[in-house]
């Protein structure tokens, strides 16, 4: 029988349930004991939150693998490339890995019916097993206690933020998302919280299962001093560690010292010229990523970033605040139909001068229209276009060197924008 590629894969997964979302652990919890994979590493990390989750993972990573560890890591959704989903040791996982982790789980399904994600989250578990990892790190998808990445036991369990997103799935209050998020706490397993103001449940969930509770703002924080940061936290015994005069980095800190714990309470060496150079050399595309692109033999430069809810806009907005730009902010937006339309725009509409609009490339995307004329009557100034290729071209066209044109809103917007970029490579 002819093999599958990566794409005949990905297109049977996408028919292979009747609906894209199906939240619980029964379907996964029933084909991973069929795989009998056992622990899928020594140390298992999971992280999940309304925002941030992917930078927690990359800043976690780093630190592991600055130590010579050999670390899986898991994350959705991807931008261009299935493969961004499962690293292994800093590498994308090749098609054929993937092919054959996939025909690994389609052996050991039978007749249960899973998702797309559930599908791919464990074929990623499989091959993190076959790979012999000393951690991995897994990112939660949607929630925490319902989601297919919780059917694995976490060694730490980190709960970057909290906000509402996804209320048709987690509650339109904190307190119903930190409850779902609560979920992947495991008894007696440390469990950390980088949200300075966690509701109840989370409190709750984390005595109930006596599971030792590192909070922001009092086991663990940051300060910043301007042109540096400083770090403290807790050890596993109560002892107070701290970093001091630590490099600003381009992802959010308030991240980085999450991880930062996180790292403190696996018993590893703490080399702090390592830790340091692992946090400054922690990049994700997409996020607070600045690019530089020659237009019409002039440079122009870019600034993509994913943050498509209400908590990621504002903390756009405070990092935009604090690196003010000479000439004007030119901005490229693009949502989903789903998403907090005002809550996105409204801490970012005062730093940016003029606005370009446009609908993604997807069924789910919000009509350029509805976009505009919320930003108008926000007294913004505002263009509406056909494409995101069409919106990023126009605002090219307008920049002068002392502009950025900032492109947010959707990982749709900004995976079309990445692959406009690689289109004009030959510029220079």
């Amino acid at each position: 029988m002819k093999q599958r590629s990566l794409g005949e894969w990905l297109a049977y997964l996408e028919q292979l349930h009747p609906s894209a979302i199906d939240m619980g652990l029964e379907r996964s919890q029933n084909v991973l004991a069929r795989l009998a994979l056992g622990k899928l590493a020594p140390r298992v990390v999971t992280v999940t939150g309304t925002n941030g989750k992917g930078s927690t993972c990359a800043f976690v990573a780093a630190m592991l693998r600055a130590q010579g560890l050999k670390v899986g890591v898991y994350s959705s959704p991807h931008l261009l490339r299935y493969n961004e989903r499962v690293l292994i040791d800093g590498q994308e996982a090749s098609d054929e890995r993937l092919c054959e982790a996939f025909a690994a789980v389609e052996a050991a399904r039978g007749d249960i019916s899973l998702t797309y994600f559930e599908m791919g989250t464990l074929a990623a578990f499989w091959l993190f097993y076959q790979s012999k990892l000393d951690a991995v790190v897994l990112e939660v998808g949607l929630g925490g206690r319902l989601d297919t990445v919780n059917v694995v036991d976490a060694d730490l369990a980190l709960v970057t933020s909290i906000g509402v997103d996804h209320v048709d799935y987690l509650g339109d209050t904190r307190e119903l998302v930190a409850f779902e998020k609560a979920g992947i706490f495991r008894a007696g397993k440390p469990a950390l919280c980088g949200d300075l103001d966690p509701p109840q449940p989370l409190l709750d969930k984390a005595h109930e299962l006596a599971a030792p509770l590192f909070l922001r703002g009092r086991d663990f924080d940051l300060e910043s001093t301007g042109d540096s940061w400083h770090w403290r936290g807790t050890t596993a015994e109560g002892a107070l560690v701290a970093l001091r005069d630590l490099p600003l980095l381009d992802l959010p800190m308030e991240n980085a010292t999450l991880a930062l714990q996180a790292y403190l309470l696996m018993g590893l060496p703490w080399d702090v010229g390592q830790l340091r150079q692992a946090l400054l050399d922690t990049r994700i595309t997409g996020r607070l990523d600045r690019r530089e692109v020659r237009w019409q033999g002039k440079r122009v430069e870019l600034l993509l970033d994913v943050g498509h809810n209400p908590h990621a806009a504002a903390y756009l907005a405070r990092r935009l605040a604090v690196r003010p730009v000479k000439g004007r902010r030119l901005a490229v937006f693009g949502l989903l139909a789903d998403k907090d339309l005002p809550g996105v725009v409204e801490p970012l509409q005062a730093l940016v001068d003029d606005w370009a609009v446009a609908p993604l490339d997807t069924p789910r995307s919000r009509p350029a229209a509805e976009l505009a004329d919320a930003l108008t009557n926000l007294g913004a100034a505002v263009k509406s276009y056909a494409s995101v290729d069409a919106a990023l071209e126009g605002q090219c066209a307008q920049a002068t060197a002392d502009d950025q044109v900032l492109l947010f809103g959707s990982f749709f917007c900004v995976a079309q924008a990445l692959e406009w970029l690689a289109r004009q490579a030959p510029e220079g």
